[in-house]
């Protein structure tokens, strides 16, 4: 009876698992649908030459070149600001704490032209940067840095809740059993982040491979050199091309749906080689 209960406290599984898919259909596969039957419209020739294009190809490489980039930046210093968080106590943690979430709240165009007006020639990074010779807007460079402030929140808010649940005597029993603090790091700590590590650099990378906003400002938009696949799409709906920007969505739905299946694998892998060492621990 109180299985049973338990299970009622939602509706039946036939009408949530209906109500599931009525919602994911209307909000995410009638859109997807659109999208390929439009794409559809082309001859297999039209749509490989729309795709396979030079420019094209120059876009994608830098759109997922850079949003690759980014996430590994954000990997390995969203760990970093997660850990601090989380770990240490001082003045103006709640601020830094919030500050995290900033790029959630402020519109993309307004976080494009910010970095932009700092990183340009006479910005107030700009200036000294390029006085050693390292230019920022206005190339691959400075779109590295739009999607890594955009998608920092994603690694941190998906690390932070793990490290909270890791217990800071696991650290001190393994001091106590001589390991250094890199080794307690490394077979200790690392290897349950590592799950959410890996999700929130998904979620970081899948961010960044469709931003817009906050690159055309400091990209400079030149074809072949730092123009992103977004613009190209924006681009062909100036101009009437439904189909051709269908068929460069599509194209970048596909490869960014197969690269975001690789990592889940490999987040399950890691999980699960996780899971059969903790099981031989114990025995």
């Amino acid at each position: 009876m109180q299985t049973s209960a338990r299970r009622r406290v939602l509706p039946g599984f036939g009408l949530t698992l209906g109500l599931s898919w009525l919602y994911l259909g209307l909000i995410v596969l009638l859109p997807l649908s659109g999208l390929f039957l439009k794409t559809f419209t082309l001859t297999w020739a039209q749509f490989w030459e729309t795709v396979a294009s030079p420019r094209v190809l120059a876009a994608y490489q830098l759109s997922f070149g850079t949003a690759f980039v980014a996430a590994l930046v954000n990997a390995v210093f969203g760990l970093l600001v997660a850990w601090v968080l989380v770990r240490y106590r001082f003045p103006g943690r709640g601020l830094v704490d919030a500050l995290v979430d900033l790029p959630f709240a402020l519109p993309t165009a307004v976080a494009g032209l910010t970095l932009t007006t700092l990183y340009s020639h006479n910005g107030w990074y700009g200036r000294y940067l390029e006085a050693l010779g390292l230019k920022v807007a206005f190339t691959p460079l400075g779109i590295v840095v739009a999607l890594t402030f955009i998608g920092l929140p994603f690694v941190v808010r998906t690390v932070q809740p793990v490290l909270e649940e890791i217990d800071a005597d696991v650290e001190e029993a393994a001091a106590t059993l001589g390991a250094t603090p890199w080794r307690t790091f490394t077979h200790v700590l690392f290897p349950s982040v590592l799950p959410a590590l890996l999700s929130g650099f998904t979620l970081s990378f899948a961010r960044a491979i469709g931003e817009y906003g906050s690159v055309i400002f400091i990209s400079g938009n030149m074809p072949m050199r730092t123009e992103i696949a977004p613009l190209l799409i924006i681009t062909r709906l100036e101009q009437y091309d439904y189909a051709g920007a269908t068929a460069i969505a599509a194209t970048m739905l596909v490869f960014s749906f197969l690269l975001l299946l690789a990592i889940n694998g490999l987040q399950a892998w890691s999980a699960k080689t996780r899971g059969v060492g903790a099981g031989r621990g114990r025995k």
